[in-house]
């Protein structure tokens, strides 16, 4: 990041503590008259002025702006500028002024050309420290904007479906299409909160937990069985597959781990993205499905199998394999899966040959196989 000079930005304390403590040490003998530190203050000029941020002087009266101070338009002896400096950009200077019975030396320049250079680093990195803050104090005022407009077409959005509920008689075919509208809508609002609360300061007294990583755990889960929070995805990924014109296929068989009362904390996210990426990346027509295992479940389809030197780097943040390059994506949903299931004590593999797993699924594809420590009851 290039350093530029900080115009109104404030100098944080710590720099301005260091900078006591530089002055201080230099002075530990009492050789100066004056050692001031100025900083580039950005104006209208083509040179910006020198505004003084840090004195230390055997006299008691403040010395003024550089711009201002009728001392340096006459030469010195005593005088000396060491500018901090920046690559080509000067950020200020460092003047130091001898007591008369003193007289400038190698070793004393050399002492103040060393503290000018630390003064330089220390004054740099804090102007790159004040404009990530000012660019990160943005960003999150663009985020809370954004996360409020999202909030009416939201609520729109839950309003129409409702309304279009009540004029659907109870037997209706459509009756859970809408109510799966209602679901999903549901799931973006636990998003917009989620994405409202980043960056939130804790409140005092209490220890911060560890953020999740995509939502905070759903209170209406608690209780609930695997099965139960499965089952609005899979009604997603139905009628996902029939808009797409491939088939789908679903759980026949639930495990008794899977319909008993359970906390169920990450399980859904791990499989929404495993799903979504099934019907991004395999081909247009191939199969697509969830199946309950013994041990654990398993999304797949049947497409050509990943590459085999893509095998392990697609479960690292921002990787993305060679046929999904030309579609959009992040490259988040297998590194965001595997890290979600080992949170929770579990591991997610890819299988090539998902036969090895059961003896219904293809012998070719892609089938990635989420498992736990205690699959009876997954966290």
């Amino acid at each position: 990041m290039s350093i530029r000079p900080p115009g109104p930005l404030q100098l944080t304390e710590p720099f301005l503590t260091f900078a006591d403590q530089q002055l201080e040490q230099l002075n530990r003998n009492r050789c100066f008259q004056h050692l001031a530190l100025y900083f580039s203050q950005a104006g209208d000029k083509d040179q910006p002025p020198l505004v003084l941020i840090r004195q230390l002087s055997a006299a008691e009266r403040t010395l003024p702006p550089a711009d201002a101070d009728p001392e340096l338009r006459r030469p010195a002896q005593e005088r000396r500028w060491y500018p901090l400096r920046d690559g080509e950009l000067i950020l200020g200077a460092l003047r130091a002024d001898l007591v008369p019975a003193e007289a400038w030396d190698p070793q004393r320049d050399q002492q103040l050309r060393d503290t000018a250079a630390a003064l330089s680093h220390g004054l740099a990195r804090d102007i790159e420290c004040l404009q990530l803050r000012n660019a990160l104090e943005q960003k999150q005022s663009q985020l809370r904007t954004m996360v409020h407009q999202l909030r009416n077409p939201l609520s729109a959005l839950r309003t129409y479906a409702q309304l279009l509920l009540r004029r659907l008689e109870s037997s209706s075919e459509h009756r859970p299409l809408v109510e799966g509208m209602l679901a999903e809508q549901n799931q973006l609002n636990r998003y917009v909160n989620a994405l409202d609360s980043i960056g939130q300061p804790a409140l005092s007294g209490r220890q911060p937990e560890p953020a999740p990583l995509m939502l905070p755990p759903d209170s209406s889960a608690v209780g609930t069985s695997l099965q139960q929070q499965l089952m609005p995805l899979i009604e997603r990924a139905k009628a996902m597959a029939t808009l797409q014109g491939r088939p789908w296929h679903g759980p026949d068989n639930w495990p008794a781990w899977a319909t008993e009362s359970a906390r169920v904390a990450a399980t859904a996210e791990i499989v929404a993205n495993l799903l979504e990426n099934a019907f991004r990346y395999s081909p247009s027509g191939s199969a697509i499905g969830l199946m309950a295992l013994p041990d654990g479940l398993c999304i797949w389809d049947e497409g050509p199998p990943i590459d085999a030197d893509e095998r392990d780097a697609i479960f690292q943040e921002g990787v993305r394999g060679q046929r999904g390059r030309d579609r959009p994506g992040t490259g988040l949903g297998l590194a965001l899966a595997r890290q979600l299931a080992e949170n929770d004590g579990g591991t997610l593999e890819l299988c090539v040959e998902p036969s090895c797993l059961a003896a219904e699924l293809p012998q070719q594809g892609n089938a990635f196989h989420l498992t736990w420590s205690e699959p009876e009851a997954p966290t």
